[in-house]
């Protein structure tokens, strides 16, 4: 799976790791659901350092369709809030 963190550039993550990027996602979710500024600050954080620790980065000169696409970390509570569905930013 292609993830594309904005402002930042593409990950490939393996499909073993998106389970742990799930457990991450669901804090994410519920963090936004409960206007915790603070753990949702913590939650994007640590869903993205997963992200970046897990999965391999792809040159900028590789053009590749993202399967998913994560705001970066000054993105708004407000924001994500419009970017969530009901499994949150990653499905599964």
């Amino acid at each position: 799976m292609i993830m594309r963190v904005l402002g930042e550039g593409q990950y490939e993550i393996t499909e073993g790791h998106l389970d742990h990027l799930n457990e991450l996602d669901s804090a994410l979710q519920t963090a936004a659901d409960t206007g915790d500024e603070a753990a949702f600050t913590s939650a994007l954080s640590a869903l993205l350092d997963a992200v970046r620790s897990l999965g391999t980065q792809l040159p900028d000169e590789r053009i590749t369709p993202s399967d998913l696409v994560l705001p970066d970390e000054a993105t708004s509570l407000a924001q994500v809030r419009e970017l969530l569905s009901d499994e949150g930013l990653i499905p599964g």
